[in-house]
């Protein structure tokens, strides 16, 4: 019998905003714990995208593994998490396949197409509404967190669908979440205009557009969407943690309201992009560290 003996890495130094490449759960295993004031992340749609990456999160074999998965990346996040601290949570849905293993072509989105696709999970049918959103909240409440809002991003530009039997999909949610019952919150920094000219709470139906990017990158975060999470949820000099990095927008959002980023992003072209947007909005070459494991 052989016998290895683990060392569990030592946490990485904070001092900068850092770009991490690797794995989501390796990368965050390596950073403090009680190190970041706010989390903002939109993780890969099951079964709606193929990046092209060994050990992407998205095509796992049943909509349990992948609820699972993005349970086990959270509770990470949880711990690195200040007592204080929350989770903005953006995540979009999708149908069964009717267990067809690709996604034919659409004239107005060719990027849907895939010649691979996960199976009808058990106990929906053909043509189903997955509930991937609700049933990813509800996990994650199962799982210690405490679900705070559901926030409907409402997208007036939303991309045409070529369907007929139901209405086109115009939203996604935008869960709130948060570590402890009381945590930080600036209701003030994100107020809205009232009817009368003074200022009301935040409703929770947000429209936003969509955001067009000429970064090469299937899906980008729109920056009006994440403003008022780091607004309402961080103070200038704080630190706000995207597990999932993509093109680095929660980066830039960051950079442009005096707040530090931790940016975790798997893919390597995905990386270099983010780097290099990053680093030329800030002005100085980005920090970036690879993640073994």
């Amino acid at each position: 019998m052989k016998v290895y003996k683990v060392h569990h890495p030592a946490p990485i130094e904070m001092d900068d905003s850092l770009l991490l490449e690797g794995d989501a759960l390796h990368a965050l295993s390596i950073l403090p714990s009680e190190s970041v004031q706010c989390a903002i992340t939109s993780p890969p749609y099951w079964g709606l995208r193929d990046y092209g990456h060994d050990g992407q999160i998205g095509l796992e074999e049943s909509l349990h593994q992948f609820i699972n998965k993005l349970v086990m990346v959270f509770s990470e996040v949880r711990r690195v998490l200040k007592p204080n601290g929350t989770l903005w949570l953006n995540i979009g849905d999708g149908y069964t396949s009717g267990n067809r293993g690709y996604r034919a072509p659409d004239k107005k989105n060719p990027a849907r197409a895939m010649s691979i696709r996960p199976d009808t999970p058990d106990g929906l049918k053909p043509k189903d509404l997955l509930g991937i959103p609700w049933r990813l909240a509800f996990a994650l409440q199962d799982d210690g967190w405490y679900l705070r809002s559901d926030i409907v991003w409402n997208k007036p530009n939303a991309m045409p669908e070529s369907v007929k039997d139901r209405p086109t999909r115009s939203h996604e949610y935008l869960f709130l979440l948060s570590k402890n019952e009381q945590y930080f919150y600036d209701h003030n920094a994100i107020r809205e205009p009232a009817a009368d000219g003074s200022r009301k709470n935040r409703r929770s139906v947000w429209s936003v557009n969509t955001q067009p990017t000429p970064w090469a990158h299937y899906a980008t975060f729109p920056t009006q969407l994440i403003e008022p999470c780091i607004l309402a949820s961080t103070k200038p000099c704080d630190t706000v943690l995207d597990p999932f990095f993509g093109s680095g927008t929660v980066g830039m959002v960051c950079q442009e309201n005096d707040r530090h980023f931790v940016g975790i992003e798997l893919n390597p072209e995905y990386v270099k992009l983010a780097a290099t947007r990053l680093s030329a909005h800030e002005g100085k070459k980005m920090k970036l560290e690879v993640v073994n494991g």
